[in-house]
Parts: C-alpha cells; sequence; structure tokens
C-alpha cells in the first residue's frame, strides 16, 4: 500500500489551511560555523587559530610572573641574545615555547630560567595558571596541559661576573 501525501494527489488537506511555501531547512553546522544569510552573524563561518598565536600569548603570559629570568634551552637563549642585540631585530616572546593546537584545545611546553632564591614549585604553578587564563580567555582554546621544564638558574653574580676588559688604547 502506498501512501500520497495531499499535495501530491491534488485533494486539499482537512482542516485548519497553512502556508505551503518552503521553509528553509533548520541550521546547518559545517566544522563549527553554518552558512546562510538567515543565520546570525556570529555562527557564520569559521574561526581557526595559528600554533604562533597561542605562542605569543602563552610567551608573554609566563614571563609576566616574577621570578622568571628568560625562556629557552641554553642553545636557543644564546642565539636569541645574538639575534636581540642585531640592530633592527626584535624579542622573540615565543622562545622556549613549543605547542599542539587542536580545534578546541591546546597543550603547551615551556622552558624556563628562573631566578636563583625563587621557590620553583611555587613558580611553576603561578605560570600554569597565568598560561591556562590567558591562552583560555584570548583564544577560547581549552588548555588541557602546560608542562613547565626549569632548564637554568639564574645567579645575580651571573651577569656581574663577566671579565672587565680595559682598553689597551687611550
Amino acid at each position: 500500500m502506498s501512501v500520497q501525501s495531499a499535495s501530491a494527489t491534488g485533494i486539499a488537506p482537512a482542516g485548519p489551511t497553512t502556508n505551503t511555501t518552503k521553509q528553509p531547512p533548520a541550521t546547518t553546522a559545517l566544522a563549527g560555523g553554518a552558512t546562510g544569510a538567515d543565520e546570525p552573524a556570529a555562527t557564520r563561518g569559521r574561526t581557526s587559530i595559528a600554533d604562533v598565536v597561542v605562542v605569543k600569548i602563552a610567551g608573554v603570559a609566563a614571563r609576566e610572573i616574577p621570578g622568571v629570568h628568560a625562556m629557552g634551552g641554553g642553545l636557543s637563549r644564546t642565539i636569541g641574545a645574538v639575534r636581540d642585540r642585531v640592530p633592527g631585530g626584535r624579542a622573540n616572546v615565543g622562545r622556549g615555547v613549543k605547542v599542539e593546537v587542536g580545534e578546541r584545545q591546546t597543550a603547551i611546553d615551556l622552558d624556563l630560567v628562573v631566578e636563583y632564591g625563587v621557590p620553583i614549585a611555587d613558580l611553576a604553578r603561578d605560570v600554569r595558571e597565568n598560561v591556562i587564563d590567558a591562552v583560555e580567555r584570548i583564544t577560547g582554546l581549552e588548555v588541557v596541559e602546560v608542562n613547565v621544564t626549569i632548564n637554568d638558574v639564574h645567579l645575580l653574580d651571573d651577569e656581574d661576573s663577566a671579565p672587565e676588559t680595559t682598553s689597551r688604547v687611550a
């Protein structure tokens, strides 16, 4: 037995008449966004966040914590110090930061140099909290983990103990 709709048979449906104009389909989500002029502007399209964006936000947030002297491993810091001294060069806020960014989540690895005397466990906790807060607030991504590696301790004497050079030429 086949069932035919009233409109297919040409017979008007019983009961109150309704507007039979075609209604637009319900919202169709396409990879995080919907399309169509009838959709709210905030939901049209897709937002992608590049790794470098998360790297910079995490680097700035980590450096905001008192007790963080520098970021990056030994070789990275050495190359960065040379680059920072080149005229026209600028500081690399992403030095010492590695990230993995997915569609909704991110994981962050930080390499830090701390000031001598700062409690490392407290500093690592403060850095984690600040980085997670900044990245989640600015990007909307969920931070699943922030791994902190302490590569070195900066001693106050490190910069002062550089050998003094006297000029041989007057």
